[in-house]
């Protein structure tokens, strides 16, 4: 039998992203299932989602509903997506041309990035910054700058934003409720913002994917709330998060028909369409139970304020998260090692798992903070407080 040649040198890839690595999230989980540990990194329930919305996908499963989707996607989650806007945000979309279904919030924020940046084109980015956005623009040639947040409260500093602002900007990437910190925009960041765009051509790409997740009365601040900034905005969400299903990928953009149409260019040459039964579950749910999403900020408020009131005698200092449904935990009264280090080794020897937050920053600004995802069970945050208490 011939043994398989090596690759030709000069067959070998040219990588248009040679320095990005596996991200952060997937080398923490498999860390935490090598090593046993209880994982409290990557963002995903321990729980199921809803028996209703299981029991309608079930349904469609089963009923012959496993073709092909609109490429736009299903009729009826389009205008389950567009009564929900109009009652939340009081913004009236078409669902035939301002809707789009996705496979996953993060192709959706793919879709929009490519639809409007082009090469020599800059982008500005809030870190810690979700780790899609910059390699998407690198990809569309673009070049992204980054505004740094601190702790503990991870503000935007607005006057750095108008000092990167210049004719070559043509997106701005917001993330309210923020990924990784828990932070959420208050009314004085839309007006810094609305200063900022007015009069230039820059579009918005609004990360919303954990809208419905705010504390303490907040309300979230969308750009679908403002026709002014939503007329230049892709508003992106994601099912994953609100209905406790991150594995069915489903997610969407809503924006104005001139958007969505460069939009649904992109799209269609991604991914063309999603899971149809999950769609069609999920219409149905989004329509006929409504409550959920209205209640899953106390929902998760309740996992919040639990996790913290455990952490109380712990060697960590924190803030309460404003939102999503992550909580970062200052440490640097316990340990003066960077945040990457401190993770590997509490995986290893503590058994639990976390995320560093500098991988989210274009440069590690030696901030000594954690992050640890609360969406579980009440007994698996019990047992992870316990864990973080003896340390």
């Amino acid at each position: 039998m011939a043994e398989c040649a090596g690759m030709n040198t000069s067959l070998k890839i040219a990588s248009k992203l040679p320095d990005v690595g596996t991200t952060i999230f997937t080398v923490m989980s498999e860390l935490a299932r090598r090593e046993g540990a209880l994982n409290l990194s990557q963002g995903f329930p321990d729980f199921d989602g809803p028996g209703y919305l299981l029991e309608r996908v079930q349904h469609y499963l089963t009923t012959g509903h496993n073709q092909y989707a609109p490429m736009m996607g299903v009729p009826a989650l389009r205008v389950a997506i567009a009564e929900k806007i109009a009652a939340l945000y009081d913004c009236r979309l078409d669902p035939d041309t301002e809707v789009t279904i996705t496979s996953g919030a993060t192709e959706a924020l793919f879709c929009a990035i490519a639809a409007v940046v082009n090469p020599g084109d800059e982008v500005i980015v809030f870190d810690p910054a979700y780790d899609s956005y910059q390699p998407v623009v690198r990809l569309q040639g673009g070049k992204t700058l980054h505004v740094p947040m601190h702790p503990p409260d991870y503000r935007v500093d607005w006057d750095s934003v108008r000092d990167l602002v210049s004719d070559r900007t043509r997106l701005i990437i917001t993330n309210t409720p923020h990924n990784p910190t828990g932070t959420a925009w208050d009314a004085s960041d839309i007006e810094s913002l609305r200063d900022i765009v007015a009069g230039r051509r820059i579009y918005l790409l609004a990360d919303e994917v954990y809208e419905h997740i705010v504390f303490d009365g907040r309300e979230h601040q969308s750009l679908a709330r403002h026709a002014d900034l939503f007329e230049r905005s892709f508003v992106v969400s994601s099912f994953g998060k609100t209905y406790h299903t991150t594995g069915w990928k489903i997610g969407y953009c809503c924006a104005p028909v001139e958007l969505s149409e460069e939009f649904r260019r992109i799209h269609q040459f991604v991914t063309f369409t999603s899971n149809t039964p999950v769609q069609l579950g999920l219409a149905d749910f989004l329509s006929a139970h409504p409550e959920h999403h209205l209640l899953l900020g106390a929902f998760y408020q309740r996992k919040r304020d639990l996790f913290c009131r455990l952490l109380a005698d712990s060697p960590f200092e924190f803030v309460p998260s404003a939102g999503t449904y992550f909580q970062l935990l200052d440490y640097s009264k316990f340990s003066n090692e960077r945040d990457s280090e401190l993770a590997v080794r509490l995986t290893k020897q503590a058994k639990i798992a976390s995320i560093p937050v500098s991988p989210f920053y274009r440069e590690d600004p030696g901030h000594r903070v954690l992050r640890f995802c609360f969406a579980k069970d009440d007994e698996t945050l019990e047992q992870g407080a316990a864990i973080l208490c003896g340390l």
